[in-house]
């Protein structure tokens, strides 16, 4: 069983996955934080001194609905899956480039015509030297 687990574990895909996961999770907090420290502020000042995040908070007591943190978290979510998207195209690109680098154009084919004319040329050729 352990065997079996650590083929498993140790397959390409899911070390890959496992990276990209932490990559991922990094990446998502250093985007939160390029948002709420860096783009909402500007917005913010953009708009007058408004902070979006306390502006728009609407509710009674302990129960609050935040308009302004969920439109923070969808900044978020557009800045993330952009950079994923604009990832994504590019090892789209790489990998179309070495895939067109790779197909070479198959040698035409010779009827049995064309071959027996070849071999007559060449016996020729010979007689002639």
């Amino acid at each position: 069983m352990w065997k079996d687990f650590k083929e498993f574990a140790m397959k390409g895909n899911i070390v890959d996955l496992a990276v990209a996961v932490v990559i991922g999770g990094a990446f998502g907090k250093i985007v939160t934080s390029l948002v709420s420290n860096i783009i909402m502020p500007l917005v913010g000042v953009l708009t007058g001194g408004i902070d979006l995040t306390e502006s728009f908070v609407f509710g009674s007591g302990d129960a609050k609905v935040k308009l302004g943190e969920f439109l923070q978290s969808i900044i978020d979510f557009l800045i993330i899956a952009f950079a994923i998207f604009m990832a994504l195209r590019l090892m789209t690109k790489l990998t179309r480039k070495k895939e067109e680098a790779v197909v070479e154009e198959p040698a035409p084919e010779l009827d049995t015509k064309e071959e027996l004319l070849k071999e007559i040329r060449d016996l020729l050729k010979k007689e002639q030297a």
